[in-house]
């Protein structure tokens, strides 16, 4: 063997190795969400509408439902949040919205949040939540809803649970997607 061909395959030990430079720690910034926004909402949403049962929607958003979706949001005056990183990209996003048109309800919403695959288990969910919560308490909304599959979303019930959503109900087989039937959680926490 050449030593050039040795100097090649000689492994050094851990201690003598060039070591990779240390992976940037995960950060993020929650802000009211934009429209320029929207384009990186429908993304991370429409994600879920195609690979998961955490949401009931079988077909995509389009760019303009979210736009007035988050019109319709605006004008009403309820929390929609984005987190971002550091280079302003968006990792997730939280919104509520009424649980029911009727006036009677107008201080009950639903909440929901949606991360990018690559951000979960992160404590970005628990921080959005957070500030979800938050949020609506300084809107004037006093009780809040999460309506969780029953299958698919343990995460998602754990995460509310720690927020102390207490479960309120379950509704079985509500909900066919992916040649199954599914049921929901119905969650619920008080604001005041």
């Amino acid at each position: 063997m050449l030593e050039e061909e040795y100097e090649q395959r000689r492994v050094l030990p851990r201690h003598l190795r060039k070591q990779p430079e240390p992976e940037a720690p995960f950060s993020f910034e929650i802000r009211a969400a934009t429209p320029r926004d929207l384009p990186d909402v429908r993304e991370i949403y429409n994600y879920y509408v195609t690979n998961s049962v955490v949401t009931f929607d079988e077909d995509a958003m389009s760019l303009r439902e979210w736009r007035s979706k988050f019109a319709y949001l605006a004008k009403l005056g309820m929390p929609f949040l984005v987190a971002v990183s550091p280079s302003q990209q968006v990792l997730g996003y939280a919104l509520v919205s009424p649980w029911k048109q009727k006036r009677a309800y107008r201080y009950t919403v639903e909440s929901s949040i949606y991360l990018r695959p690559a951000a979960t288990g992160k404590g970005l969910g628990r921080a959005l939540l957070a500030a979800l919560i938050e949020r609506s308490r300084e809107a004037g909304l006093k009780e809040m809803l999460a309506v969780v599959a029953d299958k698919g979303a343990e995460g998602s019930l754990r995460l509310h649970e720690a927020f102390g959503f207490t479960e309120i109900g379950r509704m079985g087989r509500v909900g066919f997607k992916f040649d199954r039937w599914l049921g929901t959680v119905l969650l619920q926490k008080s604001l005041k």
